[in-house]
């Protein structure tokens, strides 16, 4: 298991969306975090996985998708054919988790599920022998830009604790408000794969110097 960034392309200029991702990618980011949303079981619209389709002909970084969607099973195919490497859906948004982490399995995808901020730990409690990572919610989702909600560093404190306790090495991702000033807590509390939207993306020329600042504490963790 390593730490790595996974920039978030929602914040990205969508005019300039290969440009954006190719100074990320330049600058050391390996990875691209995708939000699909689809106005229902969040209260906003994103993009569709034909974006992700078009920009993975540009990029060999590893793409990983967050689908924020009812009936999350239908996107499958859809994520594999678009080049996704990974998939996760909200526990939150299907009864039957057990049964879709097997569906992203089986067409050959890693597979993790996301909690909203006030979902408990508990919703993991039978699944997560077979998770590959866990991608915790650290603002409500729907909307970038938003403050990092600060109980979300126990959260993930006592997720990478209960893995521990059970001897999985699992990934646990965190997404929502993270910047530069709160990095260094999170690693310290035991989240390794990091979304960063806004702190990255906002302004052009920044693009790669922001992402190797992160990656100047990630990799030193």
């Amino acid at each position: 298991m390593k730490n790595r960034l996974s920039p978030s392309v929602l914040a990205a200029d969508f005019g300039a969306l290969r440009e954006d991702l190719y100074l990320a990618e330049e600058a050391g980011a390996e990875s691209f975090h995708f939000d699909i949303m689809d106005g229902h079981f969040v209260p906003n619209l994103s993009y569709g996985l034909s974006l992700v389709s078009a920009l993975r002909k540009n990029s060999k970084a590893f793409f990983d998708v967050h689908l924020m969607v009812d009936n999350p099973d239908f996107y499958f195919p859809l994520c594999k054919e678009a080049g996704a490497d990974r998939v996760s859906f909200h526990v939150e948004a299907t009864p039957h988790i057990d049964r879709s982490l097997h569906a992203i399995r089986e067409l050959g995808m890693e597979a993790g599920v996301a909690l909203n901020p006030a979902t408990p730990l508990s919703s993991l409690d039978e699944i997560l022998p077979i998770l590959s990572y866990v991608l915790l919610m650290s603002v409500n989702p729907g909307f970038g830009g938003q403050k990092f909600i600060p109980y979300s560093l126990d959260k993930v404190k006592r997720l990478r604790k209960l893995a521990e306790a059970r001897g999985f090495d699992l990934e646990i991702g965190i997404d929502g408000g993270v910047g530069l000033q709160n990095i260094r807590d999170i690693l310290d509390n035991g989240a390794n794969f990091i979304i960063a939207g806004s702190s990255v993306f906002s302004k052009k020329e920044e693009v790669g110097e922001s992402v190797r600042q992160f990656n100047r504490f990630i990799r030193k963790n």
